[in-house]
């Protein structure tokens, strides 16, 4: 029996100067405090800034929105996969593309392996029908991939026994031709590839609404499986009011000069 990822080590921190990547864009909708969840969410308050956000995703003209396994298991995926099939010989670590209809995806970060799907297919309400690419690691269960080429999922190995989240960008760019990538969380996601400057442009959608709760999930949440380093620098394109006194920050990534 295979072993599964270390547990609280899912993400394999380097830092890149260039690459061949999609253009990243970190958006996502905020309290005052910088909370990504919580009770605001749900406040009559909150309304104007939650209809702007889903909105200003079109602004972006993103292929791809990529997000991490508890965003997924409580917004996209159903829940964690059923009983899975069996395994008769030894299933290849080589990336699957599943035939699809539809040049829109769902990027699923899941590095062990543990969420269910239908289909290969995420439609929801408002945005276009997209096929789901899983993003793996090496040491996942084979009786897992068995059970994503039966649904019809396709997926991508990204690091062997942590995620890599360069190789992750260079593979969905030259594997699906994806020029342009949402990131929408949860928190420890977005610090990922904020470790690795991988983020090119931030887009907050703030609310106005503050939430007040030291257990809610704020935006970028470094694990302590990634290193220290310097706060990262931004700096600011655009500042627009919304209606519902909602506003919306645009920053660019101050990159680094050898």
């Amino acid at each position: 029996m295979q072993a599964g990822p270390k547990h609280g080590l899912p993400f394999a921190w380097r830092k890149r100067s260039t690459m061949d990547k999609p253009f990243v864009v970190c958006h996502m909708l905020t309290s005052l405090d910088g909370k990504i969840d919580g009770a605001y969410m749900s406040d009559p308050g909150n309304a104007a800034a939650r209809t702007a956000y889903g909105e200003l995703r079109k602004f972006y003209g993103c292929q791809a929105t990529l997000y991490g396994t508890v965003t997924m298991k409580g917004s996209y995926a159903d829940g964690l996969a059923p009983a899975l099939p069996t395994v008769t010989s030894p299933v290849s670590r080589e990336d699957y593309l599943a035939l699809s209809d539809v040049k829109n995806y769902i990027v699923s970060v899941d590095p062990q392996g543990e969420l269910g799907f239908h289909s290969g297919y995420i439609e929801k309400k408002g945005r276009p029908r997209a096929h789901v690419i899983e993003v793996l690691t090496a040491q996942v269960n084979d009786a897992y991939l068995l059970y994503l080429q039966n649904t019809g999922v396709s997926y991508i190995f990204a690091g062997s026994e942590h995620l890599d989240c360069g190789l992750l960008l260079h593979k969905l760019k030259n594997k699906f031709g994806i020029d342009r990538l949402m990131i929408a969380g949860g928190g420890a996601m977005n610090a990922s590839f904020l470790q690795e400057d991988l983020i090119d442009e931030l887009s907050l959608v703030i609310s106005p609404l503050a939430d007040g709760n030291t257990t809610s999930v704020s935006i970028f949440e470094r694990g302590d499986f990634l290193p220290h380093r310097k706060p990262v620098a931004f700096s600011l394109i655009d500042a627009k009011p919304l209606d519902g006194d909602a506003l919306w920050l645009r920053y660019a990534q101050k990159k680094e000069t050898i």
